[in-house]
């Protein structure tokens, strides 16, 4: 089901239970509110863990780059100390 269908059928039960005699609508249109409000807590706690898990992938990408960098910067230095070590 996806968060469309999901609203359109909750906004539905909110139609029905309005329909209902107050003795029995009081009670249900708190539990839909409360699911409402999950739904949405739901949603927001999925947005900031995509977030987050798309500044992990860029954090991770940067690391991978300096850590390569560094390797080329290490093999150049190495080879240098090399060279000086048969002039010497």
């Amino acid at each position: 089901m996806t968060e469309q269908d999901f609203e359109k059928k909750l906004n539905d039960l909110i139609t029905q239970i309005d329909n209902l005699p107050p003795d029995q609508k009081e009670q249900l249109q708190v539990l839909a509110e409360e699911t409402k409000a999950r739904q949405a807590k739901i949603r927001k706690t999925m947005k900031d863990l995509q977030d987050s898990m798309d500044y992990l992938r860029l954090s991770v990408k940067y690391l991978v780059f300096d850590l390569e960098a560094t390797r080329r910067e290490n093999d150049y230095l190495r080879k240098m100390l090399e060279k000086q070590s048969e002039n010497d």
